[in-house]
């Protein structure tokens, strides 16, 4: 484990105003006392995680329970301070459009003090909204109960950077971009998760010995500022952050010194306690707490899935965001087999079976919303390594609007569903979010005066009106099943969570064919392979030609972060390499990387989408049994837009970048 040594960086005492010049000593200390809080590691971790061997080594030899832990932070030279400091005197800009290279992510305000001007007031002097925009917010406030700047942030008016710089102005307070300035994890350690959500705000720096700079999203609550003073010991300086910023910065904290810390002492028997909520109990044992903490940290960092891949040595952790793969941690070798065997009992497997894959479900809540895991078990060369599916409910998105297809796409594929029978099929890989296209489309079709069952493996998102049926192997019940029962329950819209196999795929098209809307999903690499592939699989090509009425393929693929996103021109050359015939270079953006998408340049997705209408000439083309290419190109010319092109059309919108729908659709 290092020294946990600060990096030098600017005089926060200069820059932050501080009242009384500072004592000119050759090295002075900064004291924080490990006792029951987390103290941090050097300059934190960019994953919220640091290596398990060295931390588990350093706290190990070096901190005691209740030792006092010296930061030592570099003191700039005399003259640089006054500098700075006179510096500080001036009036900045508060809403700057570009900054100097080096700049530390801190806007100070024009004035120091809260000022006796009203918040919309500020908003308009520093042109964030235009004063009509303002007075519309206003009167519309007087009716509704809403704040002003509220309104003209749910109108998209302004954005919650420009509220949070709007904020800092207002009271006289300094703005803080969390995505440049470096945040001092041994400070932001000093209070806990629970208390940073609670109050939107979390410690990133000791402004001197004696005061703690805390970014707020909100910096007129008083009442937090008073709390996080009595918990840390410190005086408290206020900074305002907007609140994304902090809720990214809240997820990149751990709480896992403690857990290493503790990990030579002996094993408790609640490893067979089944977990109920995560954050909840300190007194876990290690491994308990282990496994509860990276589990937490995937669910607050939107991750889908959760490997922990054995080496040799230790075990990698890695957690699948965005579609990518990321190396998160490392558990050590005496730890790694108790880690296994918790998730093993939490999904009610055999943790005495280490030779054959099992697989099992873990229902978790973590701070309060509910996480259904899929866990499989691979017995490899190395050892036995896990993966967990992570099924967050809260984030399914069931609104169809908010999916990424282009109007006409998505009036196409709106038409379809609304028919009273025939078969709608999603294609696509695992992981493309063909079940939350079938939930928007559930949701725009469910009304009262329809019976919609739908047979799922897992049930992702309960939906009130719906007849959800689980699959379950171990009872029999599957897919055909499940769906031969379902026909005979009077439905009027049948969803099957996928086609597997012959007898499903038969008993679908069946009942598309008398009087039924059936939704379901298929694994083909686009929309016209779907029919190939059920005649492929034994349904007749009359049947198939008749039942189905549209096929939707899609693609999950990276959205450029809006934060550190550049504009860039690119090369026809590079255009036609990827498969497009292009003559003329094409304005868009690429990723750079920052803070706020973790160096990645992405930060969420956006979905790619090919709608094919069963046209009466693909009908035919079906009865004959014709190749797939040959429909494809004449879906193209009734209307249908390929994958790749509406790749292209969203980096044209600079959604995202051409090398991610390289990296998802391919270049042929």
């Amino acid at each position: 484990m290092s020294d946990l040594r600060q990096p030098a960086g600017p005089d926060l005492h200069a820059i932050f105003g501080i009242d009384g010049a500072p004592e000119k000593v050759a090295d002075p200390m900064i004291s924080a006392h490990s006792g029951s809080a987390d103290v941090g590691l050097e300059g934190g971790s960019e994953n919220g995680f640091e290596s398990y061997g060295e931390v588990g080594e350093g706290l190990g030899t070096t901190l005691e329970s209740g030792a006092e832990v010296e930061l030592e932070v570099e003191r700039a030279a005399d003259d640089d301070w006054e500098e700075e400091a006179d510096a500080a005197e001036q009036p900045v800009e508060p809403s700057p459009t570009g900054h100097e290279p080096g700049w530390s992510g801190i806007t100070r305000p024009s004035r120091r003090g809260s000022s006796s001007r009203f918040l919309t007031d500020v908003i308009i002097a520093m042109q964030l909204a235009t004063a009509r925009q303002v007075e519309d917010a206003i009167e519309t406030s007087r009716s509704s109960g809403s704040p002003p700047e509220r309104i003209l942030l749910d109108q998209g008016a302004i954005t919650h950077d420009g509220l949070a710089r709007a904020l800092a102005e207002r009271y006289g307070l300094d703005h803080l971009d969390l995505g440049v300035f470096q945040v001092d994890m041994s400070a932001a350690n000093l209070v806990s998760t629970t208390i940073a959500k609670r109050y939107q705000a979390v410690p990133v720096a000791f402004a001197d010995k004696r005061t703690l700079l805390v970014a707020m999203a909100d910096p007129s609550n008083v009442l937090a500022v008073d709390d996080i003073a009595i918990m840390t010991g410190h005086e408290v300086r206020v900074a305002v952050a907007p609140p994304d910023d902090i809720t990214a910065l809240i997820s990149r904290l751990d709480r896992l010194e403690d857990v290493v810390g503790n990990s030579t002492e002996e094993q408790q028997a609640e490893e067979d306690a089944e977990v109920v909520a995560l954050h909840e109990s300190d007194e876990d044992a290690p491994v308990i707490k282990l496994v509860n903490q990276i589990v937490a940290q995937a669910v607050e960092r939107g991750a889908s899935d959760i490997h922990f891949a054995p080496d040799g040595k230790e075990t990698r952790v890695r957690f699948r965001i965005d579609g990518v793969l990321q190396d998160i941690t490392t558990v050590p070798r005496r730890m790694a087999a108790g880690a296994v065997s918790r998730v093993k009992i939490m999904a009610e497997l055999d943790i005495a079976e280490k030779r054959l894959p099992q697989d099992g479900r873990i229902g978790l809540v973590v701070d309060g919303r509910h996480v259904d895991l899929r866990v499989v078990t691979l017995p490899s060369v190395h050892g036995e390594g896990i993966v967990m599916r992570v099924l967050d409910k809260s984030n399914v998105v069931v609104d169809m609007e908010k999916l990424g297809m282009a109007d006409h796409e998505r009036e196409r594929f709106e038409h379809s569903c609304q028919e009273t029978h025939g078969a709608v099929l999603v294609t696509g890989p695992t992981g493309s979010g063909k079940s939350t296209t079938l939930y928007a489309a559930l949701q725009m079709l469910n009304t009262p005066e329809k019976n919609i069952i739908t047979v799922e493996d897992p049930v992702e998102y309960e939906m009130a009106g719906l007849t959800q049926v689980q699959v379950s192997n171990k009872t029999g019940l599957t897919f055909a099943t499940g769906l031969r029962a379902m026909v005979r329950a009077d439905p009027d819209i049948i969803m099957v969570g996928e086609i597997r196999d012959k007898e499903t795929a038969q008993i679908a098209i069946e009942s598309a064919l008398t009087g039924h809307l059936v939704l379901s999903t298929l694994h083909t690499n686009d929309a016209p392979s779907a029919i190939t592939r059920l005649i492929e699989m034994g349904v007749e090509p009359f049947l198939v030609a008749s039942a189905l009425e549209c096929v939707v393929a899609q693609r999950l693929a990276r959205m450029l972060c809006p934060s550190c996103k550049r504009r860039m021109i690119i090369p026809a050359k590079v255009l036609q390499d990827s498969g497009y015939k292009a003559v003329m270079e094409l304005e868009a953006y690429e990723p750079v990387g920052c803070r706020r998408c973790g160096g990645s340049g992405y930060r969420g997705r956006v979905g790619l989408y090919e709608v094919m209408k069963i046209s009466p000439e693909i009908q035919t083309m079906a009865l004959e049994r014709r190749p797939a290419e040959v429909m494809r190109d004449l879906a193209v010319s009734q209307g249908m837009v390929r994958l790749r092109d509406d790749g292209l059309n969203k980096v044209r919108m600079g959604r995202t970048s051409m090398a991610e729908i390289a990296r998802v659709i391919g270049t042929n």
